[in-house]
C-alpha cells in the first residue's frame, strides 16, 4: 500500500515528475498530462457525487477507485513486473453498466445539451474531462495500454448515460437546431 509521511519532496522544483519505475520525464510529457487528466476526471466524478441519486453514487464510487487503477497504470512504463494495470474485466463491467442504465431511458430523438439537473451537469462535465483524457491518451500512442484507452471511452459513453439517468424525471435538455436564427 501507499504511505505518504510528507506531500512535498521538492523532487518536482526542476519541472519533473516521477514514474512508478523510478525513471523521471518532465511534467510536460505525455504521460504525466494524462495523468493529470484522469486525477481532474476523478475530481469530477467525485464533485458529480454530492448531487448523484444513490445509486450513481455506488457507481461512480467504484469508478473513482478504477481511475486510481488507471493513473497507476499509466505512471507505469512497459516492462514493469507486477504492474496495477486497467484490464478487460473492468472495461467489460463499464459497457454491463451502460446496457443496464441505457435500458431504462427513451430512446434519444436529438442530440442533448449538457445540462438539466446538478447531478446531470456535473456528470456531463466529469464526460467532457474524461473525454480530453482518452485525446491525451490517443496523443501518447503505445506508451499507454489499449485496455485504458478503452476504459476511458466507456467511461465517457456511462457519463453520459447516467447524466441521462440523472435527468430522467425532468427529460433532457434537447439542442434545437438553428434555434437563434
Amino acid at each position: 500500500m501507499v504511505r505518504l509521511n510528507r506531500i512535498y519532496t521538492r523532487t518536482g522544483d526542476d519541472g519533473s515528475t516521477g514514474l512508478v519505475d523510478g525513471s523521471r520525464v518532465s511534467k510536460a510529457s505525455l504521460r504525466p498530462v494524462l495523468m493529470g487528466s484522469v486525477d481532474e476526471a476523478n475530481a469530477a466524478i467525485g464533485l458529480a457525487r454530492l448531487t448523484a441519486s444513490a445509486t450513481t453514487d455506488r457507481l461512480l464510487s467504484r469508478i473513482q477507485n478504477d481511475l486510481f487503477d488507471l493513473g497507476a497504470d499509466v505512471a507505469t512504463p512497459d516492462g514493469v513486473e507486477g504492474a496495477l494495470r486497467i484490464v478487460p474485466a473492468q472495461v467489460d463491467w463499464l459497457e454491463a453498466q451502460i446496457d443496464a442504465a441505457n435500458e431504462t431511458l427513451e430512446p434519444l430523438k436529438s442530440f442533448i445539451l449538457p445540462a438539466g439537473t446538478a447531478s446531470a451537469t456535473h456528470l456531463h462535465l466529469a464526460r467532457t474531462i474524461v473525454r480530453r483524457a482518452e485525446r491525451d491518451a490517443v496523443a501518447a500512442g503505445d506508451e499507454i495500454s489499449a485496455a485504458a484507452r478503452h476504459y476511458l471511452n466507456r467511461l465517457s459513453d456511462l457519463l453520459f448515460v447516467l447524466a441521462r439517468v440523472e435527468n430522467a424525471a425532468t427529460g433532457d435538455v434537447l439542442w434545437v437546431p438553428g434555434a437563434n436564427r
